[in-house]
């Protein structure tokens, strides 16, 4: 199943892929699974990370907590051999860079996409200047990329400016050059 994810910044420097941030808002727990595999084929491809560390956004970190989605989600993806799980991430660890690909339905990615830039527009607001805060520009990043489909799309906010446009150009390049497709087409075969 499709999927749409973006980059967080993390306090380590560099961003997490956060996966999916709108297109799916129920998602079953096989699906969550896919995004895990979907999400560290683009962290390896694109980010350049070799093994990267794959999480499920939950109420806790332990495997029994959440709802019965999450629950069996993670049953899942502990199951998995294909990635680097390391079991759930509580909201509070969104940023921290514990974790390279954060995965979580739509309906949550969606509410952490929009609250990282009603964050960054408050900040911007109240003169606050940082390296990590500019990262949550959407402007920065440019645009999310569709995952699972049969061509590299970049999707971006109706109001982007130039400098968002270019970034998402940027986006689509390194997604293109690092032959994202053809790299998730063969990890689902």
């Amino acid at each position: 199943r499709p999927t749409i994810a973006t980059m967080i910044p993390n306090c380590k420097g560099g961003f997490t892929l956060l996966l999916d941030v709108g297109l799916n808002v129920d998602c079953k727990p096989d699906v969550l699974a896919q995004y895990g595999s979907i999400g560290a084929v683009f962290a390896r491809s694109v980010m350049g990370i070799k093994n990267p560390r794959v999480a499920l956004l939950n109420i806790g970190e332990e495997r029994e907590k959440g709802n019965l989605a999450s629950r069996a989600a993670n049953e899942l993806m502990s199951d998995d051999s294909e990635y680097n799980f390391i079991g759930n991430v509580e909201g509070n660890q969104i940023y921290t860079g514990d974790a390279d690909v954060i995965v979580c339905d739509g309906f949550v990615g969606n509410v952490v996409l929009k609250q990282t830039e009603g964050l960054f527009n408050v900040c911007n607001q109240l003169g606050i200047s940082h390296p990590f805060i500019e990262k949550m520009n959407y402007e920065t990043v440019g645009g999310t990329p569709v995952l699972g489909i049969n061509s590299t799309v970049v999707i971006g906010h109706g109001c982007s400016s130039p400098l968002a446009i270019k970034n998402m150009i940027l986006q689509t390049e390194r997604c293109l050059k690092a032959s994202l497709v053809e790299k998730l087409k063969e990890s689902f075969c």
